[in-house]
Formats: structure tokens, C-alpha cells, sequence
């Protein structure tokens, strides 16, 4: 069985987690396949969003007993090597060049909530249930960290991967983890609709407006802005704006 389902309708990519029997846990096998498929989908010029969601009951629950088994038996510089492969899949999704978004079902715990958390929407069903549990057994949430930081307030990261206890969608939506929360039997309409959106709206500009608001994490205010006019010029120039220029004019 594949470890992962793929395909493209209507303009959008969507990438199946398909370990439904192991609660979608990331194996290395489940995160090359994720990693290709972003890549695929990146290539692919008429795709606008790329969704990422679980098949069976849970979105990801993490690694499973084989991955940690691996952990403990490998060396210093394989864990190196596998701590890697889980960075270089967080820092793909902000590279990709459309919004990745989360259709999150079920738990989304550990690095399935890294993984979520990594993506630049996570939309949430109302029973889905959220958490960064690694410290319960002496693990960090490491790398996702950088990202979370970025997402909530000091104190609530720090609760979040301190105490390692499991929040629901609606605590999840209202500290800032995700962006919405939809009632269960109306959770994949609803996220369709949400999608749908990015169809109606300029590629190139959205792909421009992701790559400005990552590169400014760190940036000084004046850097920020200097970046800002730069891609403010190239915006212009693209064909996407001209045409929307030329059709606002004839109004």
C-alpha cells in the first residue's frame, strides 16, 4: 500500500497520509513520499493549494514504534540524519511556492501536530484534538518549535511543549495553532469551500506574498520594508497584474 494517495482536481493538490491502520504515524518512507509530493505538486504550474489531510480516524499521531525503536538503537549522526529528513519537510512546505494547508481530523499529536503546525493553514475539525506531547518521554519538540514560536505568544508555546497535554480545536483556534474550526459533518464541504477560494485569486501574487512573509522573520524593520518594495516592483511586472490592472481601469 502506498504510503501516500496524490492527486490534482479543479487546480488543487491533495496528498493523502495513508497509514490508516498506524493512525497516519511518519515513518521515512511516509515523509520522502510527502517530501515528492510537495515537489510534484510545486512543479505542477496550475495547481493554487495543496491540502494534506489523514486517511481513517486520526490526521497523524506521530512517529510509530518502529521510528522510535530506530531512535533509540541509532548512532548520534544517524539521529542527525533523521532529524534532518523531518527539517528539510517542515522547511519544504514554506518553500513550496502555493498555501499547504492542513485539513487536520482526528489527533494531530507530536510530529503530526509539527507537521500540521508546519503548514501555512491548519483548518481543524471541531472534535480534532492537538498536541506536542514529546517530553513525556524525555523527547524535545524540537524543530517545530521555530515555527510554533512564530505562531502563539511566548507563554503559550511554552505551555504547549513544556506540559505536553492535548488541547481541542477550539482552544487550538482561539491561542492561535490554527486559523478555523469546522463542525465534524460538515468538516470536508466546508474545507473545500475554504480552498476554493484560492482559485479566484492571483498565483503569481500569492506565490510572491508567501515568499515576502517568510523572508521577513528576522528582519529589521527597515530590511522588512526594502524587501517589501522590491517585490512590491516585481508584482507590477507580472502578467497576472497587468491584466488586473488593465480590467479595474475599464470599470
Amino acid at each position: 500500500m502506498s504510503e501516500i494517495l496524490f492527486g490534482v482536481e479543479d487546480l488543487i493538490a491533495t496528498i493523502t497520509l495513508n497509514r490508516p491502520d498506524k493512525r497516519n504515524a511518519l515513518s521515512d518512507a511516509l515523509i520522502n513520499s510527502l517530501k515528492e509530493a510537495l515537489h510534484k505538486a510545486d512543479k505542477t504550474d496550475d495547481v493554487r493549494a495543496i491540502v494534506i489531510k489523514g486517511a481513517g480516524t486520526d490526521f497523524c499521531s506521530g512517529a510509530d514504534l518502529s521510528a522510535l525503536q530506530k531512535i533509540a538503537e541509532s548512532s548520534i549522526i544517524e539521529n542527525l540524519d533523521d532529524a534532518n529528513n523531518l527539517m528539510e519537510l517542515f522547511a519544504l512546505i514554506r518553500k513550496v511556492r502555493v498555501p499547504v494547508v492542513a485539513a487536520v481530523h482526528g489527533r494531530a499529536l507530536a510530529g503530526g501536530a509539527g507537521l500540521a503546525t508546519a503548514c501555512d493553514i491548519v483548518l481543524a475539525s471541531k472534535s480534532a484534538r492537538f498536541g506536542y506531547p514529546e517530553v513525556k518521554i524525555g523527547f524535545v519538540p524540537a524543530m517545530v518549535m521555530a515555527i510554533l514560536r512564530r505562531n502563539v505568544s511566548e507563554k503559550r508555546a511554552f505551555e504547549l511543549v513544556t506540559r505536553g497535554a492535548e488541547i481541542g480545536a477550539e482552544e487550538a483556534e482561539r491561542i492561535g495553532v490554527i486559523n478555523k474550526v469546522f463542525d465534524d459533518e460538515k468538516f470536508e464541504e466546508e474545507v473545500n469551500a475554504y480552498i476554493s477560494s484560492f482559485k479566484k485569486i492571483s498565483r503569481s501574487a500569492v506565490t510572491l506574498t508567501k515568499r515576502l512573509l517568510y523572508q521577513m522573520d528576522g528582519m529589521t524593520f527597515d530590511a522588512a520594508l526594502n524587501a517589501g518594495v522590491d517585490v512590491n516592483t516585481i508584482a507590477r511586472m507580472t502578467e497576472d497584474c497587468q491584466n488586473g490592472i488593465a480590467k479595474f481601469l475599464k470599470k
